[in-house]
């Protein structure tokens, strides 16, 4: 059987509190032989790194979503240097800007709001990319609606660290982007979405090397369980339909996505 890893799980979320056990154990019944469980604030992440104290399959990546940014300190540093010295912790994140609901979206907010927002986004990301490149641990990526300001807020840093656009399905003109910068993007189960052929025409200019696979579960289960919660188990199906996609073997699929992320993430 084909191995591979969910490069991006949220395992501490209240979903899978009743039967995290089973969880791991249908992964290993499908091959998933390695799992990041993904942090989106203190706690999250605090949360993230129990799991991997506990399971030796899973592993912690450490940060703030942008998306929570309202909540997290002034400076973030403190807290986080912390938490990158566990040496079960593989990446920081998940990290970014995300402004697909800016406040004037969600209630009556004035133009200055959302300038005020976003700033908090992006002095919360700086924080956490001069952590990164301080603690030498590479950066899971978060972007929606807000692909340019992500990109020109990383150009400084590309080069002293390693980032994954997670969940990717932008376009081949942004892949390229990334990739010019030597950063990686990764895949979820949207890639087997009726919808999803945008994301397959990128998948299929993907090089081989430069992306990983992922679930984002609980969230973006693929077909057929579109619908249901996600688990780790189902990158057997995403890896399926990427292998088609590639035109290659699951058994090469493996190979690369597994050497990939182990070049990346910190697996101690």
């Amino acid at each position: 059987m084909a191995t591979f890893y969910d490069t991006h799980a949220h395992l501490d979320y209240q979903e899978f509190a009743l039967d995290i056990n089973e969880i791991i154990q249908r992964a290993r019944a499908a091959g998933i032989t390695r799992m990041i469980s993904i942090g989106t604030d203190l706690d999250s992440s605090r949360r993230a790194i129990e799991l991997a104290e506990k399971h030796p399959n899973i592993y912690a990546a450490v940060g703030w979503h942008p998306s929570e940014a309202v909540r997290a300190p002034e400076d973030f540093r403190p807290a986080l240097r912390e938490l990158v010295k566990h040496p079960r912790v593989a990446a920081v994140g998940e990290i970014g800007l995300d402004y697909y609901r800016l406040p004037s979206t969600t209630h009556k907010a004035s133009p200055e709001e959302d300038v005020a927002y976003k700033a908090k986004q992006a002095a919360l990301f700086e924080q956490q990319l001069e952590v990164a490149v301080e603690c030498g641990l590479n950066c899971v990526i978060h972007q929606r609606a807000s692909f340019d300001d992500t990109l020109a807020q990383i150009k400084p840093f590309a080069a002293r660290t390693r980032g994954v656009f997670h969940c990717f399905g932008e376009s081949q003109e942004r892949l390229k982007q990334i990739l010019d910068l030597g950063w990686l993007v990764s895949y979820t189960g949207i890639v087997t979405f009726k919808n999803g052929q945008n994301v397959r025409d990128t998948v299929a200019a993907t090089p081989m090397g430069k992306f990983m696979l992922e679930t984002d579960c609980p969230y973006l289960a693929p077909v057929p369980y579109r619908g249901k919660r996600c688990e780790p188990a189902y990158v057997k199906e995403i890896a399926e339909t990427i292998a088609q996609v590639k035109l290659c073997s699951l058994a090469e699929l493996s190979v690369a996505t597994n050497q990939t992320a182990e070049a990346f993430f910190r697996f101690a």
